[in-house]
This record gives C-alpha cells, sequence and structure tokens, in this order.
C-alpha cells in the first residue's frame, strides 16, 4: 500500500499571555492507502492539535505535511479539503443550521449534482432520505454524525480524520456509527487517521496504533503489537485502565 499522508517532524506551540506551551514536539505519522491509523493518549497529548495540523486548520511552526508525496504544508482547509475531511465530536455545529441537510451535503460537492450517489450513501449509512429534508438541529446527534460521514464521502475527499467522533453519542449510537465505519473499511473505501482516548475502541477498527503522551509519540506499531505487547508504560496504562473500565 502507497503512504497517502504523512507528517515529519511537526511542532506546534500555543501562547497564553507570557506562557507558551508546546503541544506537538517533532512528531512523525504516515497513513497508507486503504488503511486506518488510530491515534491514542489522554486528554492534552496532542492528538487532537495533530489532526487539525494535518487538515490545515492550524498551522505547524515546523515540520512537513505531504498528500501522495506532494508538500501542502500551509495549505487552508479548503484546498485540503479537496482530498480530506474532518470528522468532529459536536457534528451538528459542523453544519449550517439554515440548510438542510441535502444542501449541505451537495455544496461539500464542488458542483456536483449526482443526487442518485447521494441516496445511495445515505442508504449506507443506515439514514432515512427524508432526513435530507431536516436541518441538523432537528436531526439527533447519532444521525447529524452518520451525515457528516455521508458529507466526507460525497465531497470526493479519500481521507477522512476523526476527531473523537463518537465520544458525545450513547453507546447503541457509537455502535451504529462504528458498524459504517467498519463497512466501509471492508469495502476497502476507507483511509482515515482516527483519534480517540479510548484505545478499546481503536483497537476494533484500526490496523495500526500510535500513543501520544505530552505531545510526543511514545509508542506506535500494527494494532495487535501495541495491544499484545505494549512496550512503553503509558501504553500499558491506556490498556490496563480499558481493561479496568470494561470489568467496571
Amino acid at each position: 500500500m502507497d503512504i497517502i499522508l504523512e507528517g515529519k517532524k511537526l511542532n506546534k506551540s500555543f501562547k497564553t499571555g507570557e506562557k507558551k506551551t508546546q503541544v506537538l514536539c517533532d512528531v512523525d505519522f504516515f497513513l497508507k492507502e486503504g488503511e486506518v491509523l488510530g491515534i491514542v493518549g489522554e486528554s492534552g497529548s496532542g492528538k487532537s492539535t495533530l489532526l487539525r495540523v494535518a487538515s490545515g486548520l492550524e498551522k505547524p511552526d515546523s515540520g512537513e505535511l505531504l498528500y501522495k508525496g506532494r508538500d501542502y504544508t500551509g495549505s487552508s482547509p479548503r484546498q485540503t479539503g479537496e482530498f480530506l475531511q474532518i470528522l468532529f465530536q459536536d457534528a451538528e455545529s459542523s453544519f449550517d443550521p439554515r440548510m438542510t441537510m441535502e444542501r449541505s451535503i451537495m455544496e461539500a460537492g464542488r458542483g456536483k449534482k449526482d443526487k442518485e450517489e447521494l441516496l445511495k450513501l445515505v442508504k449506507m449509512a443506515g439514514l432515512d432520505e427524508e432526513l435530507l429534508k431536516r436541518k441538523p438541529g432537528k436531526l439527533s446527534g447519532g444521525q447529524c454524525q452518520r451525515m457528516a460521514i455521508v458529507r466526507a464521502f460525497y465531497s470526493g475527499a479519500e481521507i477522512l480524520l476523526c476527531d473523537e467522533m463518537t465520544s458525545a453519542l450513547d453507546v447503541s449510537t457509537q455502535a451504529q456509527v462504528m458498524q459504517i465505519m467498519q463497512r466501509l473499511k471492508k469495502e476497502g473505501k476507507l483511509s482515515a487517521v482516527f483519534v480517540s482516548h479510548d484505545i478499546a475502541l481503536v483497537s476494533e477498527i484500526c490496523d495500526r496504533i500510535m500513543v501520544m503522551k505530552d505531545g510526543r509519540c511514545v509508542e506506535e506499531g500494527e494494532t495487535p503489537e501495541v495491544i499484545g505487547s505494549p512496550k512503553d508504560d503509558h501504553t500499558k496504562e491506556l490498556i490496563e485502565s480499558a481493561r479496568k473500565q470494561s470489568i467496571g
């Protein structure tokens, strides 16, 4: 599999008054075509910032971003939207509250007017096409999240960046969203970076796992290897915490 997305020596800091906080420290990552990469870590580990940098929502202080080997460092979200889409925890706020779902999704298609493809994607997401006539405030959180997945695929994006996309959902709705992701992966349609604090959830869908702590990557490898034989103490702590939660 070819590498479709890559970050090299990425650094990012934020300044609050006189205080400067380094959020990313020389972070490297790569994503292969047709692969799902999981990035896990506690709150403040830098995982969401890494996704925002990769999407163009934040500019790195230094380092390189590559799409299919071509440098896109410093590109705006409008430019990166041609090949990637980011899915957030609060999907509803990512839609214009004044627009119907159909109009919002059609606009993401950049002039494409393929209603047949749209209906096919809505069906794939397990949604009723009647929901396309509604505005985001009239959908549940799970319905909005699945519509966000529909929009991402309708836009023609090759890469999904998922930032804690299921953490605001209840368990059954979370399972529905994950089933869609699993189906897309099985069909070979999914190249994604899946960011979560939940290592158990990540291990269900991801081919590889990258563990972050204090803005650095402390461990990376194939999912069975990282889960079965973790090398870093922080990875061991995350796995043990997930195990206790599942028992509790």
